[in-house]
């Protein structure tokens, strides 16, 4: 009875990514399908024993973070995104990075988070996902940021934390190239955000190209991305030291 429960619910969640995935008319194959299963085997197993996520009954993990983090494709065409090299800043359980690598195998993603116990499960999700191309980084973005293996090496970094927008725009920035993109996912309209992120935006050498708004499919969940793309290199001078990002924003 019980392998035929695992069946069942296997079944159950094909379906309901397929019917998600039509929204943004993405097609993947059935083994990308059985990695997402995969991944929320993993991901509830894990939650049992760690804190990584509230969300746990599957149509709401469904669409809440893995459908959430493929609306990438709203503001970044698919054809581009095989070719990015991306940051996904403060990814807590990998997202959006690793449900980003599932969709697009030549996506090449480094997952940064400051908690190595959650490190430690994205190395056990890469492994069982077989995934190649994606590295799980234990660290702070105030380190990683002056770093020059990572500062100002990639085409694209995402963010789904919890911060102001003028305090991740100091965090994500530094590790965009010239004319990359620094895009972040809001839970609610953030015009007033983008305002008080002024003065940061231009201490930072980055603009606003594009804010979108929508709802999470089927649901009444609200949700906006900033796309920013930077223009010129970031000072010297950011990021700052551990702690100001956040406690003095721009």
């Amino acid at each position: 009875m019980a392998e035929e429960r695992k069946v069942e619910m296997r079944e159950e969640f094909r379906k309901l990514m397929e019917e998600k995935l039509e929204e943004f008319s993405l097609n993947l194959c059935p083994g990308q399908i059985d990695q997402f299963y995969a991944y929320y085997e993993l991901l509830i197993e894990w939650n049992k024993v760690m804190n990584l996520t509230s969300i746990v009954e599957m149509e709401d993990v469904v669409v809440k973070h893995f459908i959430d983090s493929l609306s990438l494709v709203k503001v970044i065409s698919r054809e581009a995104m095989g070719a990015m090299k991306v940051l996904d800043l403060g990814t807590g359980a990998g997202f959006p990075g690793i449900p980003l690598k599932i969709a697009f195998p030549d996506m090449r993603i480094t997952l940064l988070d400051s908690l190595n116990k959650r490190i430690k499960f994205l190395n056990e999700v890469i492994g069982k996902l077989e995934l190649s191309g994606v590295d799980a980084v234990h660290g702070r973005a105030e380190d990683y940021g002056r770093d020059s293996s990572y500062r100002e090496t990639y085409d694209l970094c995402v963010s789904r934390a919890v911060a102001k927008l003028s305090t991740l725009l100091e965090y994500c920035t530094p590790f965009v190239k010239t004319g990359g993109y620094f895009i972040s996912y809001k839970s609610e309209k953030a015009e007033e955000e983008i305002r008080q992120a002024k003065g940061a935006l231009k201490l930072l050498g980055c603009r606003v190209e594009t804010v979108e708004e929508f709802q999470l499919s089927g649901s009444d969940i609200g949700r906006t991305l900033i796309k920013i793309r930077k223009t010129e290199g970031t000072s010297k001078k950011y990021p700052r030291k551990a702690g100001l990002p956040s406690k003095e924003p721009l």
